[in-house]
C-alpha cells in the first residue's frame, strides 16, 4: 500500500445516498435487533494525512445464516461468509469493512465484545486482505462509528462519515460541541441555514475548473457566501472582449486601448502575453470579498495530472469549462472518489452565414456519484474527444473546409442564469437544506420561449464510470484506473 498509506493517522468514510438508503433499510427494519453486512471499499491518501474509504459495493448478510447468534457475544459473522468476503474484495482491491448496528440515534460506540473479536480476528484476516486495510463500522440510525487496522495493525477511528448525495449529510461517532458563532457579516444569509451552515461553508474546499464568464460568477457568488477554500484552474489570460462578461476585470487587465487602438498585429500579439491571467483577477475577487479564504491557483490545463490531482480532497466541482475531454476528466472524478459537482454551461446557436440565433440555453446538470453519468446520458462526445486528442496539423488535415475557428456568442446574463442556479443548489447541498426527495433531473433553461425542462438522467449498470459492474472506475479512489489526464511519453 506504500509509505504514504502508513502516515495516515486519520480516516473518514464517504458513502453515496443510494447505498447508504440499502444498507440503512437492512439494518433497521423495525425489529430493534443486530443486522450484519460488509461494505467493500476504495481508499485515497490526501495531501494532509488523512485516508478517506469510498463505500463501493454492499453486500448484505442473511441472518441466522450470515450473520447468528456468537458463541462470545450477542451477534457474529460465520467464518464461511467472512472469508468469502475478505477474498472477493482482494480481488478487486477494495478495502473489507464488516458493519453491524447498535441501538440509539447519535451515538454509537464498539461493545467490549466487539472488540476483542477483532483483537483475535484482525490479524489473521489482515494476510488475506492483500496489503490492504481492513475494518468494521458499527451504525446507530445517525452515528457511525468505526475500527480500521492498517497493514502494519497500527489502527485508525473513523472520524465522520460523509453521505453524499442529494444533500451532505455528516455523521459523527458521538455528538459534536461546537462553537456556533459566524462572523456577523454573513447575518443576512444565516438566517437562512443558521450560524452552522455559515460554518460549514467557511470550512468547505470547491474547485471551480474554468473561470471564464460563467465561471468567474461562481468566484464572485461563492466567495460572497463565505466558502472558505477555492481551487482555481483557468490556463487562459483575460483578453478585452471578455471585459463584458467577466465581474471584476478592468481595461488595465486586458490592456485594452492597446486593443482597441490602431497598434501593429505584431505589438497586439506581444500586448496578449502581458495580459492579467484570468485565475489571479478571480483570485482578487475573493480576497475582495472574503479576506480569509484560502486559493489554491493552477494556470496549467485541468488535464495535467498535477492540477487534475489537486481536486481530489475538494467538497464539490464546479466544471464550467466546455472541452470534452475536460468533461471525461470531470466525469471520472466525480465517480472515482465519490466527489459531487455540476456541469454548467450557456449555449448560443447562431447561424453561421446570417448570424442568425437559432437557439439559446443554460443548463445545470448536477453528477453524483449515483444518479448517472455523462457519458451514461450522451453527453461525452467520442468524436469531439478524437479531434480535442490531435495536434492543430491533425486536425487541420481532416477539415473539408478551411474555415476560421467560429467564435460562440455570449453574454453576462445568460451565464449567470446557469451560475446562480449551481450556487445555489452548491449551498443547499452543503447545508443539508436540499429536500430529500429533491429531484435529481438536470434543469434546461430556454430563454427564448421563457421555458424550464428537467432532464431525467440515465444510469447504465455497466457503465465504465459509474457502473458497478466489472471494474468500472465508481469508489476506487487511488486503486482506481489511471484517470484520462495528460500523459506524455
Amino acid at each position: 500500500m506504500g509509505a504514504l498509506a502508513l502516515k495516515s493517522t486519520r480516516c473518514e468514510l464517504v458513502i453515496p445516498e443510494g447505498l447508504h438508503d440499502q444498507l440503512m433499510r437492512h439494518l433497521f427494519p423495525g425489529d430493534d435487533d443486530e443486522h450484519g453486512a460488509v461494505i467493500g471499499a476504495g481508499l485515497v491518501h490526501l495531501p494532509d494525512g488523512r485516508m478517506r474509504l469510498l463505500a463501493r459495493s454492499l453486500h448484505l448478510a442473511r441472518d441466522g445464516e450470515d450473520f447468528a447468534p456468537g458463541r462470545r457475544g450477542y451477534k457474529m459473522f460465520r467464518a464461511a461468509y467472512v472469508r468469502d468476503r475478505i477474498v472477493e474484495c482482494a480481488e478487486d482491491k477494495l478495502v473489507y469493512l464488516n458493519v453491524h448496528n447498535h441501538r440509539g440515534t447519535d451515538s454509537v460506540a464498539f461493545s467490549d465484545d466487539d472488540l476483542d473479536s477483532h483483537e483475535r480476528g484482525y490479524p489473521a484476516l489482515l494476510d488475506l486482505a492483500d496489503g490492504l486495510p481492513v475494518g468494521a463500522l458499527v451504525f446507530a440510525r445517525q452515528a457511525i462509528a468505526g475500527d480500521i487496522w492498517m497493514p502494519n495493525q497500527t489502527r485508525l477511528s473513523i472520524e465522520r462519515t460523509l453521505i453524499v448525495g442529494r444533500r451532505r449529510t455528516v455523521l459523527w461517532p458521538q455528538p459534536t460541541l461546537r462553537a456556533a458563532t459566524a462572523n456577523s457579516l454573513f447575518d443576512r444569509q444565516t438566517r437562512i441555514f443558521g450560524n452552522t451552515g455559515q460554518l460549514i461553508l467557511g470550512a468547505s474546499k470547491v474547485a471551480i475548473i474554468g473561470v471564464g464568464g460563467v465561471g468567474s460568477l461562481l468566484v464572485e457568488y461563492l466567495a460572497r457566501l463565505g466558502v472558505g477554500h477555492f481551487v482555481l484552474i483557468e490556463p487562459e489570460r483575460i483578453e478585452h472582449t471578455n471585459l463584458p462578461r467577466f465581474p471584476g476585470a478592468t481595461r488595465l487587465d486586458a490592456l485594452a486601448r492597446i486593443f482597441e487602438g490602431r497598434w501593429p498585429k505584431w505589438i497586439k500579439a506581444v500586448a496578449r502575453k502581458f495580459t492579467a491571467r484570468k485565475v489571479r483577477i478571480a483570485q482578487r475577487i475573493i480576497r475582495r470579498a472574503n479576506p480569509h479564504a484560502r486559493i489554491e491557483v493552477f494556470t496549467t490545463d485541468f488535464l495535467e495530472p498535477r492540477t487534475a490531482a489537486s481536486v481530489i480532497d475538494c467538497d464539490y466541482l464546479f466544471l464550467a469549462a466546455d472541452s470534452m475531454r475536460a468533461r471525461l476528466l470531470f466525469n471520472s472524478i466525480v465517480h472515482q472518489y465519490l466527489i459531487p459537482g455540476v456541469q454548467l454551461g450557456a449555449k448560443v446557436s447562431a447561424d453561421s452565414k446570417t448570424g442568425a440565433i437559432n437557439d439559446i440555453h443554460t443548463v445545470a446538470r448536477p453528477v453524483t456519484p449515483d444518479c448517472g453519468c455523462l457519458l451514461c446520458n450522451g453527453l461525452i462526445n467520442a468524436a469531439q474527444l478524437q479531434e480535442e486528442g490531435q495536434t492543430a496539423k491533425e486536425r487541420a488535415a481532416q477539415r473539408y473546409v478551411d474555415d476560421d475557428e467560429v467564435v460562440a456568442p455570449s453574454v453576462i446574463t445568460l451565464n449567470a442564469t446557469v451560475a446562480s442556479q449551481a450556487a445555489n443548489d452548491f449551498m443547499l447541498y452543503m447545508t443539508g437544506l436540499t429536500a430529500p426527495d429533491s429531484s435529481r433531473s438536470y434543469l434546461r433553461f430556454a430563454p427564448l420561449t421563457r421555458e424550464s425542462f428537467l432532464e431525467e438522467p440515465r444510469r447504465s449498470p455497466d457503465c465504465r464510470e459509474c457502473g458497478l459492474l466489472g471494474r468500472s472506475r465508481l469508489g476506487r479512489g487511488d486503486l482506481g484506473p489511471r484517470l484520462p489526464t495528460f500523459h506524455r511519453g
